[in-house]
């Protein structure tokens, strides 16, 4: 059965509005490909290296697109280029290598996401930094993808921005790897939430859509989502997005009270 993410906003959101996502590479298999098909669409891939993105385009294509790929250096090459019976589903826009902290960059995402609109607009970058992701989202992307993932987690995650949802494809920023006591995490866990929304936390750091908490913890949809509002309540958030940095700024701070309990 494929999956078609639903509530969510298109187009360029404020991240103080944005319903957002974060998608684990497993969850996307779980839940099934999602393919557009039509040969008057196409993906429009933006990377400023010539053998990347022809690489890029012939990997994806290859491997379950369902829509023709062109790839271009920058959108003044792509206005140039531009064939008038096709149109652009979405955008794939590869920001490999280039600095977090360059303001050029968003100002480039918000740009293409305004000239491209209603295609929306996925990043691909290296590594997985959650405030460049916020950041991305916040100027106009639909969707970040770190360069670590497989090229069916990729293909996958494109189907889904072209279905409307707004998602994160959740890599190390979403998980901690500190070998580190578990017994002051589980105690902070109870002191902030219920034993069942703690175990809705674990699930949400994990990157897992409502739909898999739900069978997993064997509970209904609607009951995830209650669980998730009191959570951002608890944290003071106002979208899944900011839950996960949030989940993660807090999580990061066990050594702090491993220190304290000692």
């Amino acid at each position: 059965m494929n999956y078609v993410p639903s509530e969510f906003e298109s187009g360029r959101t404020p991240v103080n509005r944005l319903q957002a996502v974060a998608v684990a590479p497993r969850v996307l298999s779980e839940l099934g490909e999602v393919k557009v098909i039509g040969e008057d669409r196409c993906l429009l891939i933006i990377d400023g290296r010539t053998l990347e993105r022809e690489c890029l385009a012939t990997t994806l294509t290859q491997n379950g697109l369902g829509m023709k790929a062109c790839a271009v250096g920058s959108v003044a090459e792509w206005r140039r280029k531009k064939d008038a019976t096709q149109r652009v589903k979405a955008v794939l826009l590869n920001i490999a290598g280039r600095a977090s902290s360059d303001g050029a960059l968003y100002e480039e995402i918000a740009s293409i996401a305004t000239e491209l609109a209603p295609a929306p607009v996925v990043i691909l970058a290296d590594g997985d930094d959650l405030n460049q992701t916020l950041r991305a989202i916040e100027h106009g992307a639909r969707g970040f993808i770190p360069t670590s993932v497989g090229i069916e987690v990729c293909v996958e995650a494109i189907g889904l921005a072209v279905a409307g949802g707004t998602f994160i494809v959740a890599g190390k920023a979403f998980t901690s790897s500190a070998p580190v006591d578990n017994a002051p995490r589980q105690k902070e866990l109870s002191r902030m939430f219920t034993l069942r929304q703690a175990e809705v936390v674990q699930a949400l750091r994990k990157g897992k859509a409502n739909k898999i908490i739900a069978y997993e913890l064997n509970l209904r949809e609607s009951t995830v989502k209650v669980h998730i509002r009191n959570i951002m309540k608890k944290l003071k958030a106002t979208n899944r997005t900011e839950v996960a940095y949030k989940l993660n700024d807090l999580f990061q701070s066990d050594s702090r009270w491993s220190a304290s309990a000692d």
